[in-house]
């Protein structure tokens, strides 16, 4: 038994994040399948039902993605996940918190809210629990959790009318980042940084799942590449500065991030401090409405926070100014 134990499972975005940054690290840890066979060790450190959880020799047991990168980056600095690059590191941090609160939404559309992607994601989810020794009521069961799954299509923002903004925003979002990623490695230059490790792990369980892996592979080669290489990833050479990546990652900030998901999560942190049971945002002129997600408005408001800590890095407002983002950190916003 090692000193780190990761529980998770290859269904869990969120599991594969993390298991991708320790081995980023060179972390020697035990990587466990939640199942049938693993819960009761899982609740046994867990303080909330969801995965990953990420035991370590150091800190209380952690069920945060986003909190354990920052954490296991504390303890162990090289290889570094953080760009040189003030500017760049701040921009790292709002596209994990799209990666991780929008393209969520995306991945969880894509998988469960339509077929046949939610009947063999069904299949999937129901080796992992019974650990390959399947019910014998298995249609029975998949049914089961495909219905689980789709009862929970609401409370991530998956509404009919919410779905054609959902897929315009994917289609438009790979391809400016399969654009990116034909002029550089990672979306920082020669090593990954946690936006890598976010966004990767969405677009690699929708390769999993047949519609939007097909379309992933025949409309977006690099970001196919860069998702397989993301599941292990070397440092292949430093990060570039800001002035180095802007040409493509602009328009990636432009044309997608501020359009979609700053205005969403603009509105979902009013909505929270409002106490509003619904949020209501305008995206692209068009209502995108859903019910109110508390976690993701504090994680919104940290990576405000970050950004306005840096708010006189000239070439860090010069860019967020031209992204059309500068609004949603302004001191007055929210």
């Amino acid at each position: 038994m090692t000193a780190y134990r990761l529980f998770g499972a290859e269904t869990s975005p969120y599991s594969l994040k993390v298991r991708a940054f320790l081995k980023y690290k060179g972390i020697d840890f035990d990587w466990i399948t939640r199942s049938k066979s693993t819960e009761d060790e899982f609740q046994s450190h867990a303080r909330v039902p969801s995965i990953p959880l990420l035991v370590s020799p150091n800190r209380s047991p952690n069920q945060d993605s986003t909190d354990i990168l920052s954490c296991v980056e504390s303890d162990q600095s090289e290889p570094s996940s953080v760009p040189d690059d003030p500017a760049c590191a701040l921009l790292a941090l709002i596209l994990e918190d799209y990666g991780d609160e929008w393209l969520n939404k995306i991945m969880f559309r894509e998988r469960w809210g339509q077929k046949p992607d939610r009947e063999e994601a069904a299949d999937r989810t129901m080796e992992q629990l019974f650990d390959g020794n399947l019910p014998r009521a298995k249609k029975k069961t998949r049914d089961q959790i495909v219905k689980r799954m789709r009862d929970r299509l609401p409370l991530v923002g998956i509404e009919r009318k919410n779905e054609k903004t959902l897929k315009t925003s994917f289609e438009r979002f790979v391809s400016l980042l399969n654009t990116h990623l034909e002029h550089n490695l990672f979306i920082f230059g020669g090593r990954p940084c946690v936006a890598d490790f976010a966004l990767a792990a969405q677009l690699s369980q929708m390769l999993l799942d047949p519609t939007p892996g097909k379309w992933l592979r025949d409309n977006a080669p690099f970001v196919t590449a860069w998702c397989e290489f993301m599941e292990a990833p070397k440092a292949g050479a430093p990060f570039k500065g800001l002035t180095d990546v802007q040409e493509t990652l602009l328009p990636l900030f432009r044309d997608e991030v501020a359009v979609t998901y700053l205005p969403w999560a603009s509105a979902n942190l009013q909505a929270s401090q409002d106490k509003q049971e619904r949020i209501s945002a305008k995206i692209e002129k068009k209502a995108f409405e859903q019910v109110t997600q508390q976690y993701a408005a504090t994680s919104f408001k940290s990576v405000q926070k970050a950004v306005r800590r840096l708010n006189d890095n000239e070439a860090l407002n010069a860019f967020l100014e031209n992204a059309g983002a500068s609004a949603f950190f302004a001191n007055n916003a929210n």
